[in-house]
């Protein structure tokens, strides 16, 4: 699938162009179309670097700081207010339990590692979902230092999948309409930035704005997308230029990237029209309504729809995103327990249709997902029937990828205010990240990675290996 924009789409102030694209469909002449999913796993061999894994992460981030206590660690045997507000789901495996919200996703208990003892230091919302982000790298979340985990992964493995040009880091969020979640959503991006890594290394984001947009993009005067001849000497003209378009002055990776989409057919990912009915029945979460002042249909589960497809096409490093979880239950949020009647449920369904998705396509084992977000909720309910921000427990588990087998790591007090014993930090997660997509140590014996990535990796203990 080629995708073209007309040349006279408006443009905002930073000149980049607004996301509204042409289908063309598959160019099936001169060799030009590529099948769109990966027929076979990208090697190392292919890759060029033995240390690259084959291996994916998902990480699903629920920005606003979803409460640990109504997730992952119910805690039902201690009384209220220390236990979760809405009950717990029992799972096949003894003592592993879900917040009452998530009964689909119980039934991937199997799959699943839930860390109880996850914490960082972190309490205001933009700091710490860069500082989670980054994994630690960036230690105050100033984006003043430090570098978004996936575009760790970008850097290293390169920007775009070899054979089928799919970006190999992207984020996921969907078209915010609510004031508190389009600001959730730009702290997601601002803690995803690359840092001095370079902005070709920033997630690709389709659904955003920025430069990322352009990438699959390839702008054409509207009187020649019906000249097929000449649509195809353009595209002709573009692979025979490819190598001296990136001597050009000021051509940065965005254009590498927008070249490799669009000569290998990757946008044919974002294509959910071509699953069937049923699949994309099992992902729809659009009969649930999400926000606080404005209200719209869910569509995480079109995220996992998408994510599931990308992963399918080479990609890497998905994050998908969850806006709306601060919930103190004021102005801009809900309390806890109508919060997670709103959200809980459609990220039940959609993350455990993914989950049951990848298990019985045989790719779970090759993808951990993670499912965290900027800190955890005070253990006790404020009067209005929210809790607070609270940095001491953090919501985080892990599904699939080899390690998620049906276990419980670390754990809170009684009270679920803070470890009882082993506590993780942010650089443990990197670090789980990290072993998880590189063999670190031959990772560090090629002098073609900074160094200062070589050392970072090397850091933390993985808290699943």
């Amino acid at each position: 699938m080629l995708t073209l924009l007309g040349a006279n789409q408006s443009t905002d102030c930073s000149r980049q162009t607004r996301r509204s694209f042409l289908q063309v469909g598959s160019l099936a002449l001169g060799g030009l179309s590529l099948p769109w999913l990966l027929q076979q796993k990208a090697t190392a061999a292919e890759a060029g670097t033995s240390y690259v894994r084959d291996k994916s992460i998902v990480m699903v981030f629920l920005s606003g700081g979803a409460s640990h206590i109504e997730t992952f660690n119910p805690n039902m045997n201690s009384p209220a207010p220390f236990c979760s507000v809405t009950g717990e789901v029992k799972t096949s495996i003894p003592g592993l339990t879900l917040g009452g919200t998530f009964p689909m996703t119980a039934r991937s208990a199997n799959h699943a590692t839930l860390v109880r003892s996850f914490t960082h230091p972190i309490g205001g919302h933009v700091q710490a979902i860069r500082h989670v982000l980054s994994g630690g790298t960036d230690g105050r979340g100033e984006v003043k230092e430090g570098y978004g985990m996936g575009a760790i992964y970008s850097r290293i493995r390169g920007t775009n999948h070899e054979q089928t040009g799919i970006p190999t880091n992207v984020l996921l969020t969907g078209p915010e309409v609510d004031g508190q979640y389009r600001s959730e959503r730009g702290r997601m991006q601002r803690g995803s930035s690359p840092g001095s890594l370079g902005p070709g290394c920033s997630p690709f984001e389709p659904n955003g704005k920025g430069p990322a947009v352009d990438n699959m993009q390839l702008s054409l005067p509207p009187a020649r997308f019906s000249d097929r001849r000449h649509l195809l000497q353009q595209v002709d003209r573009l692979k025979r230029n490819l190598d001296q378009m990136r001597e050009l002055a000021g051509h940065d990776r965005f254009t590498d990237q927008a070249a490799e989409l669009l000569l290998n057919g990757a946008s044919e990912a974002f294509d959910l029209s071509r699953e069937s009915p049923h699949v994309r029945e099992r992902y729809d979460t659009s009969q649930f309504r999400i926000g606080k002042k404005v209200f719209r249909n869910a569509d995480i589960g079109t995220q996992f729809l998408t994510a599931r497809r990308l992963l399918e096409a080479g990609c890497g490093f998905v994050t998908v995103h969850s806006a709306g979880w601060d919930m103190h239950a004021d102005g801009n949020n809900p309390g806890i327990s109508t919060g997670l009647e709103m959200l809980g449920r459609p990220l039940d369904k959609g993350l455990s249709a993914f989950l049951e998705d990848l298990n019985q396509r045989g790719m779970l084992d090759d993808v951990l997902v993670i499912v965290t977000g900027d800190f955890g909720r005070t253990p006790k309910i404020n009067n209005r029937g929210g809790r607070d921000h609270w940095t001491r427990l953090c919501t985080l588990a892990f599904f699939g990828g080899g390690v998620g087998n049906g276990r419980v790591v670390g754990a809170s007090d009684r009270t679920n205010s803070e470890p009882d014993g082993t506590a993780f930090r942010s650089e443990d997660l990197r670090a789980t990240v990290g072993h998880t997509l590189f063999d670190i140590g031959l990772l560090r014996l090629d002098p073609a990675v900074p160094g200062e990535l070589s050392t970072l990796l090397q850091a933390g203990t993985p808290i699943v290996a």
